[in-house]
């Protein structure tokens, strides 16, 4: 009799589930990334962390540049296998390596990629903030309609979140009243809409005005699909010629169901001919 394990049970666990790029660590920030949006794990098995993403997707800096490299790839990876085979033992982890006196007043950018993908993968994260308050949490989300309902009634004094623009659910975000971030051609762009960039520092996104502004990375052909507008001007279009199809097949089903059905209807010839029949006495 085989005893062997699957395939994802013999994976190494990741020793370590912070890390620190350059750039971050001139700001004191920590980050924990899952691989962008959608893709399959060595086991077999496919996955989609961003299950709100729309138009991002199309100029996603985290599918793009170093983090296609395959030592990124595997680690992101094997993080989000961790967390979806033992998702107690992955937040056991985190609450351990949170406990090192470097993260005390530090700060945790929760995904540099990825999103939060499950309610229980979400409520998760919210215990990890109450059991670690001396360290401080944050990050950018296209879940809105899970965050109105898991965070906004009660969120943890040390979390701080922005909604992003590019999205599926952008159409519940009010700018008047939710903390946004859209990305714009430039940094130009940004301060002709009035916004306020975080290209200074990535703390600006949670700590600065509410209207943030993130310039689009350089990258030619995301550039290209831009093609000068800002994320949410060019997820409204997406939305509004989905909404126009939608509404012409509407029309169409509309049309055929009022339309006579033929097929139903006695012809002339067949009309006339059962007019002569004579009747039973």
């Amino acid at each position: 009799m085989s005893t062997s394990l699957p395939i994802s049970a013999t994976v190494r666990r990741p020793a370590r589930l912070l890390t620190q790029n350059s750039e971050m660590r001139q700001i004191g920030v920590w980050n924990w990334s899952l691989p962008a949006w959608a893709g399959r794990l060595p086991d077999g098995r496919t996955y989609n962390t961003c299950l709100s993403a729309g138009i991002c997707a199309q100029a996603c800096y985290a599918r793009h540049g170093t983090y296609t490299w395959p030592v990124v790839r595997a680690k992101h990876q094997a993080n989000l296998m961790y967390v979806l085979d033992d998702l107690a033992g992955w937040q056991a982890a985190m609450v351990a390596e949170l406990g090192a006196a470097k993260f005390c007043g530090a700060w945790i950018r929760i995904h540099d990629s990825g999103d939060f993908f499950s309610d229980s993968y979400l409520q998760a994260w919210l215990d990890i903030c109450r059991v670690r308050p001396d360290t401080n949490f944050y990050a950018y989300t296209k879940e809105v309609s899970r965050f109105r309902t898991l965070v906004e009634p009660d969120p943890p004094p040390n979390f701080l979140w922005v909604y992003s623009y590019g999205g599926t659910q952008d159409v519940a975000l009010n700018p008047a009243v939710d903390r946004v971030a859209d990305v714009f051609p430039d940094e130009s762009a940004i301060a002709e809409a009035g916004w306020a960039s975080q290209e200074a520092s990535d703390l600006l996104a949670v700590l600065g005005p509410r209207l943030v502004g993130v310039p689009a990375n350089r990258i030619p052909t995301y550039l290209k699909r831009l093609a000068g507008r800002r994320f949410s001007e060019w997820q409204a279009e997406v939305d509004a010629d989905r909404a126009a199809r939608r509404g012409r097949r509407h029309l169409r089903l509309v049309v055929d169901n009022t339309r006579p059905d033929q097929s139903q209807q006695p012809t002339a010839e067949a009309s006339t001919t059962q007019a002569d029949q004579p009747r039973a006495a």
